[in-house]
């Protein structure tokens, strides 16, 4: 574990990419070929254009086949301010079994795409496809200047493929650095789950993105039959957030949609005893209890040393949490990949839910002195 817990540290700091180590690290997941997340390396090569993934039944025009969904999580993932789109395709006949809430799992044929535009011009857009072994196929594609044509990305990424502010710019992730993320936790599909998919959508989420037609979410799939096994009370009730404030909810969601995939109770990092990853089945929230008030296991490289706890009630400059989101220094920051830009949204809205943790707690204390 010390091994694996190492090659990570060197993926986050930025140091390492495609090395020995991170292969290593990958292989330490283990292999489960009834699960959803099998974190090896996937059979097979993906298209070469993005054309022959089948996401556009004409090309010529971009025109989207209409077999496939459009979806938007409620949670969506900061990438440098990309505008994204998102569909999803089951082959004819199947269905996800969604029994186990937490870990749905996705029949093999499946496909995930999701693009990136920025100021309107499309730069990329990746794939997801789940082969017959069980294994999900990664690929990315980059669009030409023109926007005529999307070509096969080299699985080590590339860079500079789009101006953003500051001199930096955008990457497209290589597939080691996908995998990083989305094996991070028990499912390698983020943003398509029984909570992104929740009808009771959090109006106050960061970067709330409007639903594309037709409104693909729980009921959806249920009523289509292409959601099966679904335990009964979460259509009943759709599953939220439960929290104290609106701040509060889009906070945990936040964490839950950008830093969840890594940090939770059931992936690598689980020894951290960071967990910021919802569970639609636990009505005890995680992310309170691991971040407010718990110490900083260890600071990591540039934060400062007042930040001794993870959240510390209405003060968020002394909060480990704060300092590693409004960095983009490669040793501090988190998320440690993907983005190159601070989120300024989210520690805006983190920095107030910090704040109030602090009045309410202080509230709390002075009700009960005067009872």
């Amino acid at each position: 574990m010390a091994q694996v817990i190492a090659a990570r540290r060197l993926l986050w700091s930025g140091q390492v990419r495609c090395s020995v180590a991170v292969a290593a690290m990958l292989l330490f997941y283990g292999i489960l070929k009834s699960e959803p997340a099998v974190p090896q390396p996937a059979s097979g090569s993906p298209p070469s254009t993005l054309q022959e993934t089948g996401l556009y039944a004409d090309f010529d025009t971009l025109q989207v086949d209409s077999a496939h969904l459009a979806f938007a999580p409620q949670y969506p993932l900061w990438s440098d301010g990309a505008t994204k789109r998102r569909w999803i395709s089951l082959p004819p006949g199947t269905a996800i079994d969604g029994s186990d809430p937490e870990v749905w799992i996705f029949p093999v044929g499946t496909r995930f795409w999701k693009e990136f535009s920025f100021n309107g011009e499309r730069v990329e857009t990746r794939y997801l496809e789940r082969r017959a072994d069980g294994q999900w196929l990664y690929a990315a594609y980059a669009w030409s200047a023109d926007g005529r044509e999307a070509q096969l990305v080299s699985a080590r990424g590339k860079r500079g493929v789009y101006p953003l502010a500051g001199g930096r710019t955008h990457t497209i992730p290589g597939v080691t650095d996908c995998k990083a993320c989305h094996q991070g936790g028990p499912s390698e599909v983020l943003g398509f789950s029984t909570l992104q998919l929740s009808p009771e959508r959090d109006l106050g989420a960061s970067h709330a993105e409007l639903q594309p037609e037709p409104h693909v979410d729980l009921r959806y799939l249920v009523d289509r039959g292409l959601l099966v096994g679904l335990p009964r009370a979460l259509l009943d009730t759709p599953p939220r957030i439960a929290a104290a404030t609106a701040t509060e909810r889009a906070a945990l969601g936040y964490m839950h949609g950008n830093c969840g995939h890594c940090h939770n109770e059931r992936g690598s990092l689980q020894n951290i005893g960071l967990f910021l990853r919802h569970s639609v089945m636990n009505s005890d929230e995680p992310a309170i209890a691991s971040t407010v008030r718990q110490s900083v296991k260890k600071p990591a490289p540039g934060q400062s040393p007042d930040a001794v706890l993870r959240v510390a009630p209405g003060h968020p400059d002394r909060s480990g949490l704060m300092q590693r989101i409004s960095s983009r220094s490669p040793s501090l920051q988190m998320p440690p990949l993907g983005t190159d830009l601070i989120d300024d949204e989210a520690v805006r809205l983190l920095y107030r839910w910090i704040e109030e943790k602090g009045a309410s707690i202080q509230q709390a204390h002075i009700n009960e002195e005067g009872r």
